[in-house]
């Protein structure tokens, strides 16, 4: 390993990573996940270099095929001659939390691929399904060349919406049956989908479920776009080639409104209110120990002041306090 990729600086780390140094690339990552101020660093260093990348963001019920699926999408990229990153937001392991590597065994046909980038990431008790980390990884992988980057996203039901604030365009993946189409409905995956994907296609009630969720299509408020819905038997490769079409279809379609440019601007401003949030939330944990606490704490449990009040009391401590 060359001392490029040794290094913890990420200034060296980010122009190794945009040479294509692939160990750089993994280290650069690492130093996103773990946050702090080496994250913020990457992030400042990388941030000019990005705008180039689609995201495609893969969702659905834990079996519905989305491992399958994104394995499937990496050879339609690569057939196109492009780069492709994948980022597969496992489950937290309860142990380390780290990722299980569950969804990268499904994709190891591509390891010795110098065009794909796979990269598991745990989704850290985060209930969106997705690592506070994702935003940031995602603008990494495009500063260093990758054209596409495929999400691929913990399956944990409503709370899984959060894959739209990280993609361009949100693919549903649901089975074949009533059920799926049901709860697709009810997890508010039907607000969010670009595109419908019935992955099993070669089980019966595929049409059934066409028909539902176009049904709940007709009852919705949708804009220009009518997400399709695109059956598939990805295990066989069957459909997928469809699928690909109508993700380069909703990326013309977003590029020629100028509506990608107002998605990525609105999840930026989004992104920028949580990190500011949060910041402020852990100022907030700090002001909430030491006499002035316990002042407050005591006052409101003698019933001389009520929780709002104390609250008012160490925001305004904050705000006076710059």
């Amino acid at each position: 390993m060359s001392t490029t990729t040794r290094t913890r600086d990420p200034e060296a780390l980010v122009a190794a990573a945009r040479n294509g140094d692939r160990a750089a690339l993994a280290r650069l990552l690492s130093t996103v996940e773990r946050g702090g101020d080496p994250a913020r660093t990457v992030a400042r260093l990388v941030h000019p270099h990005t705008g180039r990348a689609h995201s495609v963001g893969i969702t659905g019920a834990p079996g519905a095929g989305k491992s399958t699926l994104t394995n499937r999408l990496i050879e339609q990229v690569r057939a196109g001659g492009s780069e492709v990153a994948v980022l597969a937001v496992d489950p937290s392991s309860p142990f380390t939390g780290g990722a299980i590597l569950g969804d990268r065994v499904r994709m190891q046909d591509h390891t010795l691929d110098e065009g794909v980038f796979i990269r598991s990431m745990a989704s850290r008790g985060h209930l969106g399904g997705l690592a506070l980390a994702t935003p940031e990884a995602i603008r990494v992988l495009d500063a260093t060349g990758h054209t596409w980057v495929l999400v691929e996203t913990v399956g944990v039901g409503q709370v899984e919406v959060e894959v739209a604030g990280a993609a361009d365009t949100t693919i549903v993946v649901v089975n074949p049956g009533w059920g799926d189409a049901v709860q697709a409905n009810k997890a508010g995956l039907l607000e969010i989908a670009d595109l419908f994907v019935i992955n099993k296609a070669d089980r019966g009630g595929v049409e059934e479920t066409r028909r539902d969720l176009e049904q709940m299509l007709d009852l919705s408020e949708l804009g220009d776009w009518r997400p399709p819905v695109v059956p598939t038997s990805a295990a066989a490769g069957e459909g997928v080639d469809a699928v690909w079409d109508e993700i380069c279809r909703h990326r013309a379609f977003l590029e020629a409104g100028g509506l990608l440019a107002e998605r990525r601007a609105r999840r930026l401003a989004d992104e920028l209110r949580e990190i500011v949030a949060g910041r402020l939330e852990q100022r907030a944990r700090s002001a909430c120990a030491g006499p002035d606490y316990d002042r407050l704490y005591q006052s409101m449990l003698d019933r001389a002041l009520d929780p709002w009040a104390a609250a008012d009391e160490i925001v305004g401590a904050l705000v006076d306090g710059g």
